[in-house]
């Protein structure tokens, strides 16, 4: 049943890879999804913190940048470091309207 996740390489962390509509799966099946993406749901803080850390290096780095196309290429993987967090967090939230439908 894990297959109804994959690996993001981008985002570092598997994520749902649901082929047919919520309701169509059984509770047994919602309920394994579900306990699958709580624990990675998770780990999503950790990887945000990871990638603020990069973040912060590559700005400490930018600082003290004086090649100009250096400071492009940092300025370029910081922007991308933050579009990931942007997607981690959306991830992350993510879980509470599928829990709800489980719920109810």
């Amino acid at each position: 049943m894990v297959d109804h996740f994959y690996f993001d390489e981008r985002l570092g962390i598997p994520v749902p890879d649901l082929m047919v509509e919520w309701d169509e799966y059984s509770k047994e099946t919602q309920q394994f999804i579900l306990l699958h993406w709580e624990k990675i749901r998770g780990s999503i803080p950790d990887r945000i913190a990871e990638l603020e850390q990069e973040i912060n290096y590559k700005q400490a780095k930018l600082s003290d940048e004086s090649d100009f196309p250096l400071s492009c290429k940092l300025n370029t993987e910081i922007a991308e470091l933050a579009s990931i967090i942007n997607d981690l967090w959306l991830w992350y939230r993510a879980d509470q309207t599928v829990s709800t439908k489980v719920h109810q």
